[in-house]
């Protein structure tokens, strides 16, 4: 199920919170509970196994892991890695199995022997509640978070389906306390909805307009490629992404305060950072954060010379890019964003950070390789993403534009110029600020937020099918 559907917003959503209310505070996480695995389960029922499976054995070894973390160290390590690796090891079966076996039948000795296996599929989401149930265990290891004794409470905190498919990615010792106390209040609840009401918008209205026309832009490519064909498919994929992706995390952040939930933020506006180091501190914020947290600082972080450091950048950038697919795509996308990271640290970001001259080079710089970057991000085929980036500076292209490529820029010219003002945050602060002067404006706020999901809802309807991207990782 997804939030973009007829049936999660006039049945699935408004059910939910109805019994959610009714019933005792006691029963609120089992509520939670059921109906988030209803939710997870509904096209692909037999995957709500493997998610329990998952969760029961990380529920289970956190006890002794709780009771040995201060006493012995060594059997807390043990059941602390029995945890991680019965759930790493669903996450590399399902997602990495069949790229392993199709990569080794590459070789000659191996042609023929191994064959992929059928019938396995990447059940949604593996890859958040997997990181999520490895913050608990972690957590707990480092005596940063206290044992979870019910087993509902820590089955509400993985498969709570507000950022149960695509994030935020919450650790344990965040939402720990909201479990058994969160605050239920009007303000908090319509907050909610204000912040789902926008996200909506922002996923429909603007990420899948914008799709259509990367897509348009792609077809047109495979015909008569153009340099500004080539850029076009750049600035719709950049601002195609962000609208998708951030829109499903205001969506389930507005989603967790309509329950009491406070969620981290995941997205600061990140195509007003001033280098590509500042752009990955504003995008996904909360998986940069895990990786962090759970593997960059126990490498030994920057904290062992500069060789070390950049070593440690290597696996986090590496593991980055597996995490993202099972494809070389994301591996050579990794292998991307290293090289730049690096390149920064040792040399650019100083520079950068000189003037205000500098720091719009820095923006230039970061924009122009983050949109290059997405090419290879969406391009499983890397011949095809090679050919993209290669028309970008007229290889392979008919020439700089033709007359049909020009007319669909004009004709998108008012969809990209709203979607550059949206992806920052100016908007919101001009809105913040007719508000809070024009008790007009703020009277109107609540029959514009109708507005925009009654338009979002009738375009959804009247579209396609178009799931959310991070739901394949």
């Amino acid at each position: 199920m997804i939030f973009s559907s007829t049936v999660f917003l006039f049945i699935y959503l408004p059910l939910t919170l109805a019994i959610y209310y009714l019933v005792p505070r006691r029963g609120r996480n089992l509520v939670l509970f059921l109906t988030s695995l209803l939710f997870y389960g509904w096209g692909e029922p037999v995957y709500i196994v493997v998610m329990l499976i998952s969760v029961t054995v990380a529920y289970a070894c956190g006890f002794p892991i709780g009771k040995y973390r201060e006493t012995n160290r060594r059997r807390a390590r043990g059941w602390l890695i029995l945890s991680l690796a019965v759930n790493l090891g669903l996450l590399l079966f399902f997602k990495y199995t069949n790229f392993f076996i199709e990569n080794l039948t590459r070789i000659p000795a191996l042609a023929g022997v191994l064959t992929p296996l059928e019938g396995v599929e990447l059940p949604i989401g593996i890859s958040f509640y997997t990181f999520q149930i490895m913050s608990y265990s972690i957590d707990l290891y480092r005596g940063e978070a206290d044992t979870q004794r019910n087993y509902v409470s820590f089955g509400t905190y993985v498969a709570l389906f507000p950022q149960l498919i695509a994030g935020p990615i919450v650790r344990y010792r965040d939402i720990d306390s909201q479990l058994t106390g969160r605050s239920h209040t009007v303000d908090k609840f319509a907050a909610g909805v204000r912040r789902f009401a926008v996200g909506f918008g922002k996923k429909i209205l603007l990420g899948d307009t914008l799709a259509a026309l990367y897509a348009y832009f792609g077809t047109a490519a495979e015909f008569e490629a153009t340099v500004l064909g080539g850029w076009m498919m750049v600035i719709c994929y950049t601002l195609h992404i962000y609208f998708d992706f951030s829109g499903y995390s205001d969506m389930a952040i507005g989603l967790g305060r309509m329950l009491g939930f406070e969620f981290p933020e995941n997205f600061n506006y990140p195509y007003l950072a001033s280098s590509v180091t500042d752009f990955w501190r504003r995008w996904h914020i909360t998986l940069s954060s895990w990786f962090r947290a759970y593997v960059y600082i126990p490498l030994g972080g920057n904290r062992k010379g500069k060789a070390r450091q950049y070593l440690n950048l290597a696996v986090v950038w590496l593991l980055t890019g597996l995490w993202h697919g099972a494809s070389w795509n994301f591996v050579l996308w990794g292998v991307f964003y290293l090289v730049i990271l690096v390149v920064e640290k040792a040399f650019l970001l100083p520079v950068f950070e000189k003037n205000r001259a500098t720091r719009v080079l820095g923006h230039v710089w970061a924009l122009l390789l983050v949109g290059i970057g997405w090419m290879l991000f969406d391009h499983t085929d890397l011949h095809a993403a090679v050919s993209v980036i290669a028309s970008l500076w007229g290889a392979g292209t008919v020439g700089l534009t033709t007359a049909t490529v020009n007319w669909q820029i004009l004709h998108a010219l008012p969809l990209l110029i709203l979607g550059v003002a949206a992806a920052t945050p100016y908007p919101a602060r001009l809105w913040s600020a007719l508000t809070g002067r024009y008790k007009a404006a703020a009277l109107a706020e609540p029959v514009l937020l109708l507005l925009l999901l009654v338009l979002s809802i009738a375009c959804m309807v009247g579209g396609t099918y178009s799931p959310f991207l991070y739901f394949h990782f």
